[in-house]
């Protein structure tokens, strides 16, 4: 085994990791997310990419982003109604800029307006892979001091990955226009 070998079966050991994707526009209906090529789901990193574009779409409208969330969650079966809400619930109070601030661009001082083409960079870290079949990947939001979980299931009969479970709802700093002391 060269060198070059041994860097590269290091670097692979560490699951130390990222992808980033890149939308013209954001998918408004779960025929147009089948339709990207993420939808294949034969990585974490699609099926993490893929989850942002469902949420966004929810806070549009609830019901397409719930078609696209099941789609998502795959062989785990549609979301129950204590999933469902959970969604409703954090979307309350008009907070429908959360998914949003997790592409490149969205700051609370500009209202979590993303930059366009909608960029989001998912990262995987040494942590990532401890449990087989699963993925817990990482994805920053310009309101937030850290990168936030998302965790994906494979399933191994077609080597695609699914949505297991997200924190890409919690607290995230005032978008400025909400922010009195701003």
């Amino acid at each position: 085994m060269g060198l070059f070998d041994k860097l590269k079966q290091a670097t692979q050991s560490t699951n130390n990791s990222e992808a980033t994707f890149v939308f013209t526009r954001l998918p408004e209906s779960l025929e147009e997310m089948k339709a990207l090529p993420e939808a294949t789901l034969d990585t974490p990193f699609k099926a993490a990419a893929l989850t942002l574009c469902a949420l966004c779409a929810y806070a549009a409208d609830a019901s397409i982003g719930t078609e696209m969330l099941n789609f998502l969650r795959g062989p785990g079966g549609p979301m129950s109604p204590q999933d469902l809400s959970f969604l409703k619930d954090r979307f309350m109070d008009g907070k429908f800029y959360v998914p949003f601030s997790y592409f490149a661009g969205a700051t609370p001082d500009n209202n979590y307006t993303p930059s366009e083409p909608f960029t989001v960079r998912i990262t995987a870290n040494s942590y990532s892979y401890q449990n087989e079949g699963y993925a817990t990947l990482y994805i920053a939001s310009g309101g937030a001091d850290s990168p936030r979980p998302i965790t994906l299931r494979k399933k191994e009969s077609t080597n695609q990955w699914f949505l297991n479970q997200q924190s890409l709802l919690v607290g995230i700093r005032e978008p400025k226009s909400s922010n009195p002391w701003a």
